[in-house]
């Protein structure tokens, strides 16, 4: 029966993968129309419900931390971490924002500025307020939902003794037998999600790294110059993830983690740092003084559909992510305290979220506000070029060009490898896949990405991929209660007292 049940999820997640792509390349334009049409009913009509989750989510994360429930340690009192603690982080911010930060850093405040600037009339207001709405966007809210898949699959996994899936938890709250058919479907859809997920994060990429080898080569950025990238990527990928945790992907997200870095303090200090400085100081307190109304702002009294177009896509891309980098999180952090983690998961990224949006954002809203650059009109004809826009108003542009275009194919194979290790996990039926399952899932990653790119469907997969995040969203409520229960059994209260703890 396992090795049935083993089997059938890579069967029929391999098989409706397959008829989602033929029904996308034959039907592309009704494809797209469909999904597109289920994400907007879905965004009007339960976009209060993901706001409520996102909190509720958030709250209790939060809560967890300042309990003594927050001293147990993942894996036992004994454990101690795999990996130190740039190598952590390296990994988390690799696998958590990727592509989107790079892609969205630019082009995201400057969309803002140009929506709020016709209701404000003001540019200041609306540069201030663009700000805010981006670090609602990348702050503590999509790592509260990535905090709470990792602590609660690595918690199940590595004290509790449990597969690496999504049906442990569900066996504190569902009979066996339920427990087992819910689990499979969520690990069924982990992988669907998770896939075109990946893809249509890459398709973003590959178009942006394109972008830029086209204005360093003077190559002509095509699809043939995409599906290049994309073959190359993932053979870097391939090599990354037969290499294993400790290896390829470690060793990738921290080269990736530092180049990126590097990149932004360059800009830092090249650009506008005065400006950077105080817009931080302002940005960060702006956003705690305003986020309790921001993170519940409902659009109900406005009959108004910005926030479906901005909040609610947010809100359902990250849920919709959340079982990948929930669980590639859960691989890469036993031996950490749940204060740790929290503390490491839910305030590290965030932070350096927040200090690589004010750098890139405030600098491009610097050249709209102040040197009458038409920037924000120039980076709504092309986002993908956005940052290499900003890059050429700094001193040697064609050198951070090629260094930007790097940090994008560093953070192309850091999700390639590390979506493709989970999935390949899930289909194993949580145990650790075989090389012959990890080198399926980073092919179908790239032949994926390859044929959407040229069949024209990926909008309509990211629609498809977005429309899941209410039913993952609903999912994550039962994590809730199911970790709580969990980490109050007497085996785990034992963990938090003086003596067990006095290790950490």
């Amino acid at each position: 029966m396992p090795s049935f049940r083993k089997m059938s999820l890579f069967i029929v997640s391999a098989a409706i993968i397959g008829l989602l792509l033929v029904f996308v390349g034959v039907q592309g334009e009704a494809a797209a129309r469909l999904f597109s049409r289920v994400q907007e009913v879905m965004a009007s009509s339960t976009g209060w419900m993901l706001i409520f989750i996102m909190n509720a989510v958030l709250l209790f994360a939060l809560y967890l931390l300042f309990t003594p429930l927050a001293r147990i340690r993942l894996g036992g009192p004994n454990a101690r971490p795999e990996f130190s603690r740039l190598d952590w982080f390296g990994m988390l911010f690799a696998a958590g924002m990727g592509i989107g930060l790079l892609f969205y850093s630019v082009s995201e405040p400057l969309q803002h500025y140009a929506s709020y600037a016709d209701y404000n009339g003001e540019g200041a207001r609306a540069a201030q307020v663009s700000m805010e709405m981006t670090f609602l966007h990348w702050g503590l809210h999509p790592w509260g939902i990535y905090a709470l898949v990792g602590l609660t699959l690595a918690f199940f996994h590595y004290n509790a003794g449990h597969k690496l899936s999504f049906e442990a938890p569900l066996r504190e709250l569902l009979p066996a037998a339920w427990a087992r058919r819910v689990g499979w479907v969520a690990n069924l859809a982990a992988v669907i999600g998770t896939l075109f997920g990946i893809t249509t994060s890459l398709g973003l990429g590959a178009s942006q790294a394109s972008a830029g080898i086209a204005e360093l080569t003077r190559l002509q950025s095509d699809d043939w110059l995409n599906l290049a990238v994309i073959g190359v990527v993932c053979s870097m990928a391939l090599i990354s993830v037969l290499s294993g945790l400790g290896n390829g992907v470690r060793l990738l997200s921290k080269l990736n983690l530092m180049v990126a870095a590097g990149l932004m303090l360059f800009v830092l200090f090249a650009g506008e740092p005065l400006l950077v400085f105080k817009a931080l100081g302002e940005h960060l307190g702006t956003y705690i003084n305003d986020l309790p109304k921001l993170s519940t702002w409902n659009e109900t009294y406005t009959g108004t559909h910005w926030q479906s177009q901005w909040t609610i896509f947010y809100w359902s891309w990250w849920i919709s992510w959340s079982p990948f980098v929930g669980m590639f999180i859960a691989q890469v952090s036993r031996g950490r305290t749940i204060r740790e983690y929290l503390l490491g998961v839910l305030f590290v990224p965030t932070l350096f979220n927040f200090l690589w949006m004010t750098v890139f954002g405030s600098n491009a809203l610097f050249l709209e506000l102040f040197e009458n650059a038409g920037f924000a009109e120039m980076v709504s004809a092309a986002p993908d070029e956005s940052i290499y826009r900003l890059l050429d108003y700094l001193p040697l542009s064609s050198l951070t060009t090629g260094v930007a275009v790097l940090v994008v194919l560093v953070f192309f194979v850091t999700s390639a490898d590390s979506g493709a290790l989970v999935v390949s996990t899930l289909t194993s039926n949580g145990n650790a896949p075989s090389w012959r399952q990890r080198f399926f899932w980073v092919a179908a990653v790239g032949l994926v990405t390859a044929f959407l790119l040229r069949a024209g469907g990926l909008d309509a997969l990211q629609s498809a991929a977005i429309a899941s995040g209410l039913p993952f969203g609903l999912l994550l409520l039962t994590f809730i209660p199911a970790l709580s229960i969990a980490l109050r059994r007497p085996h785990a209260l034992a963990e938090t007292s003086p003596e067990s703890s006095s290790g950490s």
